[in-house]
């Protein structure tokens, strides 16, 4: 499994952009996609919703079960990945490109998101 260095990462296996222009990208790491199996629906926050750091802010379905997506930061949600939406299997295909989440205008990033090396230390 490869952490991409430029990202960083949640505990509940959610990963963070750096932000552009205050817009930050939010998905699921490669290890959450291969533990979740087969996505089949996403359910994502809308756009204009406001999301908070460590709470949960939508839903992946997997032909397994249903596990909460929590956000890493708090912000307001400025775009939604319809394509994920149209074709949940980018979660599992593409977690690093196609298959992110949601944009979020980032108000305050809390202090305890891993860096590549930390999160890969985390998740075996």
């Amino acid at each position: 499994m490869s952490n991409p260095q430029q990202l960083r990462y949640s505990k509940e296996h959610e990963w963070l952009s750096d932000a552009e222009g205050g817009v930050s990208t939010v998905g699921i790491t490669e290890h959450a996609a291969n533990a979740l199996g087969d996505v089949v629906y996403v359910q994502l926050p809308g756009v204009g919703d406001t999301v908070t750091a460590g709470e949960t802010c939508g839903e992946l379905e997997s032909t397994k079960s249903v596990s909460d997506l929590y956000s890493p930061v708090t912000g307001e949600v400025v775009e939604a990945n319809q394509d994920v939406v149209d074709d949940p299997s980018l979660v599992n295909s593409a977690p690093f490109e196609g298959g992110w989440l949601f944009k979020v205008k980032v108000t305050d990033e809390p202090g305890d998101l891993l860096t590549a090396a930390e999160y890969t230390d985390f998740a075996s």
